[in-house]
């Protein structure tokens, strides 16, 4: 009987935590739960010529209107456009502040400039540009392209805005290089515009040294995700995209044939549709 006893107040003091930590952890996610769309009036987007929409337009210049992020294409339907759709009619107040060409070490810079806009939404794509450079030797370091981007988060996170954070996994390098590789325009236009030289030099050649050099450039992808990935983690009021763009098995449609490296403009509206699925609202 005293055996009973013991094991039914053991199995009321375990209930009991377990309702305890089921009402913490629920308080906890409640803290933590998005504003509603309708409170959001500011937004900003920060990276590289990805964000910007580079090659979908006539020219090859940039084309921020048809940004996933921050574009005003309804054929895309940006984050932006959703967010209003969702309720957030008074989001005017929008800034693109991407730069084609930018790495990392931009980042910060960025944050400042949205921190200042008074954002209440901040979107981040960086890391491509960290691995594509001429050679595998100069893609920056894993330890830099962390420290570039904590301390682009943690001035988001200790802005005014208090601003709700949005981070992407960076796209596959190696697949942007196998659906393209056997086409003559993409190896033409690879060449001519000297485009991710580390992953995209001799695209024609199956020798080891090429074949190790690619999953070189892979590998470093992988890391600067996994960075993003910790990063986001830490910090408060920010949503990594659980390596939605990053596994994503983007076709050929999906790449501007101006360049074959950039998304075209359906490649654009693809990110904006997987990457909107993993936000504060949505999942």
């Amino acid at each position: 009987m005293r055996s009973t006893s013991r094991a039914r107040r053991a199995l009321a003091a375990f209930a009991a935590s377990a309702l305890l930590l089921t009402g913490t952890l629920s308080a906890a996610s409640a803290a933590h739960a998005a504003p509603a769309p309708a409170t959001i009036t500011r937004m900003a987007a920060l990276g590289d010529s990805i964000t910007q929409a580079a090659m979908t337009c006539s020219s090859l210049t940039s084309c921020p209107t048809n940004s996933w992020s921050t574009g005003s294409t309804t054929s895309v339907n940006s984050h932006l456009l959703r967010l209003r759709a969702a309720g957030s009619t008074g989001l005017v107040n929008v800034f693109n502040d991407a730069k084609s060409g930018a790495g990392s070490s931009a980042l910060p810079a960025q944050a400042q400039l949205a921190a200042g806009q008074g954002a209440q939404y901040v979107t981040i794509e960086i890391g491509a540009i960290d691995a594509c450079t001429r050679t595998v030797a100069q893609m920056t370091t894993v330890d830099a392209f962390r420290t570039n981007v904590q301390a682009a988060l943690s001035t988001l996170a200790a802005s005014a805005g208090a601003p709700e954070i949005f981070v992407a996994s960076i796209p596959s390098l190696q697949r942007l290089y196998d659906i393209n590789r056997s086409s003559l325009s993409a190896r033409l236009a690879w060449s001519l515009l000297g485009t991710c030289q580390s992953m995209l030099a001799n695209p024609s050649s199956s020798a080891a040294a090429d074949v190790q050099r690619r999953a070189l450039v892979q590998q470093r992808v992988t890391d600067f995700n996994k960075v993003l990935e910790a990063a986001c983690a830490a910090t408060a009021k920010c949503r990594f995209d659980g390596y939605a763009v990053a596994n994503y098995a983007f076709v050929k449609s999906d790449i501007s044939t101006r360049d074959y490296f950039h998304p075209s403009l359906s490649g654009q509206a693809t990110l904006a549709n997987i990457t909107w699925a993993k936000t504060q609202w949505v999942s």
